[in-house]
């Protein structure tokens, strides 16, 4: 039997334990070439992944090109390991069907969280949409499959603010921790909005102490140093009072410890050689043991930074102005990731129907 593909035609042949079987699956072949669904493409879904991210590579920052691979390798497993099983990544991408995409997603259910779950099937369906545009599928299997779950489980991991009792004991904890490069980051993070990135590629010339700010300039993640996320990320914040006084006995200590002040281009948290930062992870094990010992419900590093925005903007600070200290692009990012109504700000507002039948005082 011969059928049109690429423009042209070409031969193929079925099989089937009886004619009438054979007959019906090359009717069921002819009827997918009529439609253009017939490919003979043998591209496995984990090789496709590859050149995707070869090809990301060119258009996307290097620690969002992380992330990507980061995500994908969850569902490919053979991205990470060459050697480890990967049912999916092992097969023809236009083999896939959603029944298959619907099975990883479940399983997926079982060991991550939902915002991860959501986050892999993204990156799958970015995948197969252009191998669907490639004319490599003729559907893409991964779209009628949905990734649901409560709002309260999607909100959990979407981040938090502390409450203000946690934010002061965290503070306390702080000043008590052995490591001051860890606990004045940790701090930064806090007191200044910063990403953690953001803090460990500060360098001394970022830092006016006289004048009371800080100018971010760069980032450091995953052994890289790199330009901000966004052209307002690279912002100057001004350092509160406490905070900077902490600056400026952190800074004397740096020049007791080396012998001398330690010169412009001296990384504010550098690590253990000092002609690096801190170690991308340290800030997080740090804040974990913290937040255990003090039995505050879990914070990630980047909970810090929520906190910061949301105490800015519960305390009456002006929403474009909250988002020009966090660097984002628009104040409606602003207003829809870090507006958490707090605790005390929730109880603030109240109405007692009292007061709405007392006459109003004139002016």
């Amino acid at each position: 039997m011969s059928i049109p593909e690429n423009g042209r035609r070409v031969r193929i042949s079925v099989y089937g334990v009886t004619a009438q079987e054979a007959e019906r699956l090359a009717r069921e072949v002819k009827t997918r070439a009529e439609r253009g669904q017939f490919s003979r493409d043998r591209t496995t879904v984990a090789g496709f992944a590859r050149a995707w991210l070869e090809r990301k590579a060119r258009e996307v920052r290097p620690n969002t090109l992380d992330a990507y691979r980061r995500e994908l390798s969850l569902a490919l497993p053979s991205l990470k390991d060459s050697q480890a099983p990967d049912p999916l990544g092992a097969r023809p991408l236009k083999d896939v069907t959603p029944g298959h995409i619907r099975e990883l997603v479940d399983e997926l259910y079982g060991r991550y969280s939902l915002r991860t779950v959501r986050w892999v099937r993204q990156k799958l369906r970015a995948i197969f949409e252009e191998a669907l545009h490639l004319e490599l599928v003729f559907r893409n299997p991964v779209a009628p499959v949905k990734v649901k779950g409560s709002r309260d489980q999607a909100s959990a991991k979407a981040g938090r603010a502390l409450e203000l009792h946690e934010v002061r004991a965290l503070l306390s904890a702080l000043d008590a921790h052995s490591d001051p490069r860890t606990a004045l980051a940790l701090r930064l993070m806090l007191a200044c909005g910063l990403r953690l990135g953001e803090a460990l590629g500060l360098q001394w010339s970022d830092i006016d102490l006289e004048a009371g700010v800080l100018t971010v300039r760069r980032a450091y993640s995953a052994g890289r140093i790199t330009q901000p996320k966004t052209h307002t990320s690279a912002r100057t914040v001004p350092i509160p009072a406490q905070t900077l006084e902490r600056l400026r006995a952190y800074r004397a200590w740096w020049c007791e410890k080396l012998g001398k002040c330690p010169p412009v281009e001296f990384w504010v948290f550098p690590g253990n050689s000092l002609s690096k930062p801190l170690d991308y992870n340290a800030p997080g094990h740090a804040l974990r043991r913290i937040v255990a010992k003090l039995g505050i419900p879990h914070v990630r590093v980047h909970d810090l930074r929520h906190s910061y925005g949301s105490h800015l903007l519960a305390n009456g600070a002006p929403l474009e102005l909250v988002s020009e200290r966090m660097g984002h692009a628009n104040a409606n990012i602003t207003l829809g990731v870090y507006r958490h109504l707090l605790q005390h700000e929730r109880q603030g507002f109240v109405i007692d129907p009292e007061d709405l039948l007392r006459p109003r005082a004139q002016a």
